[in-house]
């Protein structure tokens, strides 16, 4: 893609998100995300081919319901009330219709099916751009309406992403799919404990930007999209292959790496909220994504990849690039867990 062209599109995404953030006003918010869609369209398509072109369609579709949505909902809200204030969404049926679309937009089950599909399309480095800049501007949007937005809505959405990500992940062997329903867990992760501490929200997802971040800039350096690739990982760079595992592990929420501390936060907060049975399932639905995670782990450091006599082996080309993101990236996701009581502090 030409330089400038790439510039341009960046740039529109970054308008796109920032006129999102500061707006107050529907129409505003909904020309954002519209600036938004239409600035990834061409990043997706650019490889012309047709998994890429397939994706492509189906993202677009999609976002487009959902600005429906978001634009119908908003027009309600102004009928009833009088304003397009965003402060001001009293009307059930318009803040309804507004969580579902942005549920929609961001792959929330069970408006998620989508995501797995379009992210399995793309490269690497869009699929990052889709799965960590593209929440950005919806999530806000929900946090600034959360407050009008029935609480069992929001408990729903949040605990079948949790479990649907981690059903999902289970019997994938492509490392995109596998990086969606992750997204998608993620994300209940952050919903269902929106309408308690917004703070933690935030939180969980500058941890899940790092973490995200960091597995797919790993894999892009592997050139990995299937879990049977990541076999030859370890002979390749045995170091990037150790750190990988703990990012995958870090991704599962395991101590003492950086993802434990927002699924410890909200689960604690959750049971001061004096719901212990959705703290609980909540924890054994984290156990599902454990599972693939481990899966990917073992494949990459306790296999060996199979081979014939005429077979390339790959594992004689290593890897010697380096990347300065990344490694910034690895250690975020590895070892911010000791600087919780100073976020603690800096949250409340």
């Amino acid at each position: 893609m030409n330089p400038f062209v790439l510039l341009i599109l960046l740039s529109s995404l970054g308008l796109g998100t920032t006129l999102t953030f500061a707006s107050s006003h529907w129409l505003l918010a909904w020309m954002g995300l519209e600036i938004n869609t239409l600035a990834i369209i061409p990043l997706m398509a650019q490889h012309h081919h047709p998994r890429a072109v397939e994706a492509t369609t189906k993202y677009f579709l999609t976002q487009a319901t959902a600005a429906a949505m978001i634009l119908f909902a908003g027009t309600t809200n102004a009928w009833v009330t009088g304003t397009w204030e965003m402060a001001n969404m009293s009307n059930p049926l318009a803040s309804t219709m507004l969580i579902t679309a942005l549920a929609l937009k961001i792959g929330l089950a069970p408006m998620h099916l989508w995501m797995p599909e379009v992210l399995q399309g793309l490269d690497l480095t869009t699929g990052l751009i889709l799965s960590t800049w593209q929440k950005l501007a919806p999530l806000t949007l929900i946090l600034q309406t959360a407050q009008d937005v029935s609480p069992a809505l929001l408990t729903a959405l949040g605990l079948l992403s949790t479990l649907v990500g981690g059903w999902g992940g289970l019997n994938q062997t492509q490392l995109r799919k596998i990086l969606a329903y992750s997204s998608i867990a993620h994300m209940g992760w952050m919903i269902i404990i929106l309408q308690y501490t917004p703070q933690l929200t935030l939180l969980a997802l500058l941890t899940y930007i790092f973490m995200t971040s960091a597995a797919f800039l790993t894999f892009k350096t592997y050139t990995a999209t299937k879990i049977s690739t990541l076999a030859t990982a370890w002979s390749k760079n045995p170091a990037l292959s150790a750190t990988t595992a703990l990012v995958l592990l870090s991704l599962a929420g395991l101590p003492p790496l950086t993802g434990f501390m927002p699924k410890w936060l909200i689960l604690q907060e959750l049971t001061k909220q004096d719901l212990p049975m959705i703290a609980t399932v909540m924890a054994l639905a984290a156990l599902l994504g454990l599972y693939f995670y481990l899966r990917l782990c073992y494949s990459m450091t306790l296999t060996i990849s199979p081979n014939i006599n005429n077979s390339t082996t790959p594992w004689r080309t290593s890897t010697t690039q380096t990347s300065f993101s990344l490694a910034l990236l690895t250690m975020a996701a590895l070892a911010l867990l000791p600087v919780t009581p100073a976020i603690l502090v800096l949250t409340t």
